[in-house]
């Protein structure tokens, strides 16, 4: 099968696995493999511009209708065929109520006393303050909001960044659209990005950005810390110390949108917003698709 399709036996082996056991195809690279072969061999017998180009958008289709056919797009929640996010999945969503949000961390439930960055859970951190100008998640870390963030990331399902992008810039104040000179983003760690193929913050980045028409600023470099997801709050906070730097030269706008995908303790973003203010930074505004 391989041989016929140029896909790597591996990737062939994980496309008909269910998620949960491992990652998923990624159907874009099918779509430019078959879309290459497809429009390589009418353009050989078509060599006018015309003709070139209404051969590469039937290339395109079949590509599409071929890959869907050998990998059916599955719901990141439920896993049943059809859509990234089926209908039922879309209405069950933990969505965040701004209204009862704290207007300054963003936890769901801080507006009038927040368990997150009020005195004494901030001096357990060696802060008298956060470290950003506001943060906001459309929603709560839950087990679906979960799932869907594991599918992107370790599934590799990248067609979920554009969904989930344009429910985070939903929840961004348009003043705070308008305040921003561009979109930058906590980096993943070179081993996972290895791992993954891409930078997953990076993408989520790419896709706010085209949403709120403003340009990408690379300000970080890869952490250099251990991963984050088995630590305690504490631990967390000490292993993100100082493990996020600013790229040689970078020098941050005044006011910049940070992207990461989840915020479990701030540690992340709290590390990555030290950095930026020491490349320049003032206003930090954070935005996260998921929030504990």
């Amino acid at each position: 099968m391989a041989a016929l399709t140029g896909i790597p036996a591996d990737d062939w082996k994980s496309a008909v696995v269910p998620v949960s056991i491992a990652p998923r195809f990624d159907k874009a690279r099918a779509h430019h493999l078959l879309g290459s072969l497809v429009t390589l061999h009418i353009m050989t017998a078509f060599a006018t511009t015309t003709l070139a180009n209404t051969a590469r958008l039937y290339a395109e289709a079949a590509a599409q209708a071929v890959a869907e056919t050998l990998w059916p797009t599955r719901c990141a929640i439920c896993d049943e065929p059809g859509e990234l996010l089926c209908e039922r999945c879309r209405s069950e969503l933990p969505f965040i109520d701004l209204w009862r949000a704290c207007p300054i961390c963003g936890a769901p439930w801080g507006h009038v006393q927040c368990t997150e960055c009020n005195p004494v859970m901030l001096a357990a951190t060696g802060r008298e303050a956060v470290a950003f100008s506001s943060l906001a998640s459309p929603f709560e870390l839950a087990e679906s909001t979960r799932r869907i963030a594991v599918v992107y990331k370790d599934g590799g399902e990248q067609r979920l960044a554009t969904e989930m992008a344009r429910y985070m810039a939903r929840y961004l104040s348009p003043e705070i659209a308008s305040e921003v000179a561009g979109v930058t983003f906590v980096p993943a760690s070179r081993k996972a990005r290895a791992r993954r193929g891409f930078d997953h913050a990076e993408l989520l980045a790419q896709e706010v950005a085209l949403v709120i028409g403003r340009p990408v600023i690379p300000l970080l470099s890869p952490p250099r810390a251990r991963d984050q997801r088995a630590l305690s709050r504490r631990a967390r906070m000490g292993n993100m110390a100082h493990a996020v730097s600013a790229l040689p030269g970078a020098s941050a706008p005044e006011s910049i949108l940070l992207i990461d995908d989840v915020c479990t303790t701030g540690a992340t973003l709290f590390a990555a917003c030290d950095a930026i203010r020491e490349a320049g930074g003032r206003n930090v505004h954070c935005l996260t698709f998921a929030r504990a």
